[in-house]
């Protein structure tokens, strides 16, 4: 299987640059993946796909402002830091730009010195460790000085924070957004429990080799990034009672997908648990979990697109994606979604 079976053609004034002022009115496209059937709908209508005893799983994680801009000390050169992974209280693996330029010693301010961080070692990849210093609570500097790590294909500034924030993201943790979840609003989630279909909490903090393009040939020679899950008791039993009693689980987005897909066994038992996931899925992946998906349109040949190639296949997958081009849906993070049953 080769990643360049993923590809598709994306005129680039598609990619949205901004997100709508009201979530819910996002454009849904809904894929039956045996048909292969298409429907325009807008999200709100997602409704009418959803029936009493469905669970709805969600991943609550939250972003982190973790895009920092600072000095060097002593020359006052610019430099980026992007927290992608905390060691301890103070500690952080980091990307820094300009990478090569920063040797262990160094320090960087932040904020007229509210924050410092120096390398205290560079790991193989080239990923730094930095140590912060700082007065009062680091989350609340972070607030104050940090931006939101959008993709690199958002050029636009974001003006709002909580835009690139699900309405029901609680912990900290990721540098990137779920994104299928932007689409919801706190009315629309309210509506959808009165309508009797369950909701569960994951949490799966999304890394930035989310974005990392698939560089290998051959699919199956892609090493996937690794990310951090926690699945609660409370939650798993949710799931297993609604899939026990006839009704179907429905990821909202492809981090939900990975989580469930990474805690259940071939009975299609959710286990609480939390811990690392490397999962990797394409075409010829048996779903364990999952019977319905969520999500936005994603980058040609990623590891997202095949992803959802394997639940729905991927001729289907792609015509959709053509469809949704002549259409004039808007894609990636803050763009259109997509319903497959």
């Amino acid at each position: 299987m080769k990643t360049s079976d993923f590809n598709y053609y994306l005129p680039e004034e598609l990619i949205a640059q901004e997100p709508l002022k009201d979530r819910a009115s996002s454009r849904l496209m809904v894929l039956d993946k045996n048909t292969g059937e298409i429907e325009h709908k807008v999200f709100r209508d997602i409704k009418s796909y959803l029936k009493e005893g469905d669970c709805l799983v969600i991943n609550d994680t939250k972003v982190m402002p973790a895009r920092l801009i600072g000095e060097r000390k002593g020359t006052g050169a610019r430099v980026e830091v992007l927290l992608l992974t905390r060691k301890d209280i103070d500690t952080w693996e980091v990307l820094t730009y300009p990478g090569k330029k920063a040797k262990i010693g160094d320090k960087v301010v932040f904020g007229d010195g509210k924050l410092e961080c120096e390398v205290i070692d560079i790991i193989e990849g080239g990923n730094r460790i930095v140590k912060f210093t700082y007065d009062g609570l680091f989350e609340n500097v972070l607030d104050e000085l940090g931006e939101m790590p959008l993709p690199p294909y958002i050029t636009h500034k974001l003006e709002d924070k909580n835009r690139y924030q699900t309405v029901y993201a609680k912990n900290d943790g990721s540098a990137a957004a779920p994104t299928a979840g932007l689409h919801f609003t706190t009315e629309l989630l309210k509506e959808i429990e009165e309508m009797g279909v369950k909701i569960a909490h994951v949490t799966l903090h999304v890394g930035l080799g989310t974005f990392r393009p698939v560089k290998v040939d051959d699919v199956q020679n892609h090493e996937m990034h690794s990310e951090y899950y926690i699945v609660e008791q409370e939650q798993a039993d949710i799931i297993n009672n609604a899939r026990k009693n006839g009704g179907r689980i429905i990821s909202v987005g492809t981090t939900s997908t990975r989580t469930l897909e990474s805690v259940t066994d071939e009975n299609g038992i959710v286990h609480a648990q939390s811990g690392w996931t490397k999962i990797f899925i394409y075409p010829g992946y048996k779903f364990k979990a999952i019977d319905c998906l969520i999500t936005n349109f994603h980058l040609p040949e990623s590891t997202l697109i095949m992803l959802v190639s394997a639940l729905a296949g991927k001729e289907n997958v792609l015509n959709a994606y053509k469809v949704a081009v002549e259409e004039k849906y808007r894609f990636f993070s803050f763009g259109d979604a997509m319903f497959i049953h």
